[in-house]
């Protein structure tokens, strides 16, 4: 079989993962509105593993709109730290103020992916890593942000752990292609299985 295989992301790491795993595919960014999906689905009281699912999969079915033949891989990545969901900041100061708040506690990572081809889902996955930030110091997460900011405003959280922002953490529990955004393992074996990749 080979099917087709449309990114519908433009997260360069990604698709540098989908790459290093020898896929051959196209990106094709989804134009959605998160903010606003991530809002209705809060005021809904939705948890955080469903807000990610749903806009994966919207993401997917908006490109699939586009490419109908193909398989649409549609992800997103939700921070978590009880009922707190945080977005990418803006500013370095809310990059800041988010870091002051994860400090010393633990959160959670959750990374969906949903495959959307023949008009349906075809599969879907959240990937859960659970991450135990240590007690920074201000004068070290300021001085972390400076340092950092034009890499870390486009993470969730503020970090990026494949850099610097390992030095934040003191345990890390879960998958590290989580962390980074897409649950690999499980989309590699379901497109194996597929038989779109040879097994």
């Amino acid at each position: 079989m080979s099917d087709q295989i449309v990114l519908a992301s433009g997260s360069e790491i990604r698709a540098q993962l989908l790459r290093n795993a020898g896929l051959d595919f196209d990106v094709s960014i989804a134009r959605v509105d998160e903010d606003a999906v991530r809002a209705s689905l809060l005021a809904e009281t939705a948890s955080p593993r469903d807000i990610a699912d749903t806009l994966a999969e919207l993401k997917a079915q908006r490109v699939a709109a586009r490419h109908p033949d193909a398989l649409v891989i549609g992800c997103d990545q939700i921070l978590a730290m009880g009922p707190r969901i945080f977005n990418k900041p803006e500013t370095p100061a809310e990059a800041l103020s988010q870091l002051q708040s994860l400090r010393g506690q633990k959160h959670q990572l959750l990374s969906a992916a949903v495959i959307y081809g023949e008009g349906k889902p075809l599969w879907r996955h959240v990937g859960i890593v659970r991450l135990h930030m240590r007690d920074a110091s201000d004068a070290y997460l300021t001085d972390y942000v400076a340092r950092n900011w034009d890499s870390i405003r486009h993470s969730v959280g503020a970090y990026k752990l494949e850099e610097e922002g390992v030095r934040l953490f003191t345990r890390i529990e879960g998958d590290y292609f989580t962390v980074l955004g897409l649950p690999l393992l499980e989309l590699l074996s379901y497109l194996t299985l597929r038989g779109t990749l040879p097994s």
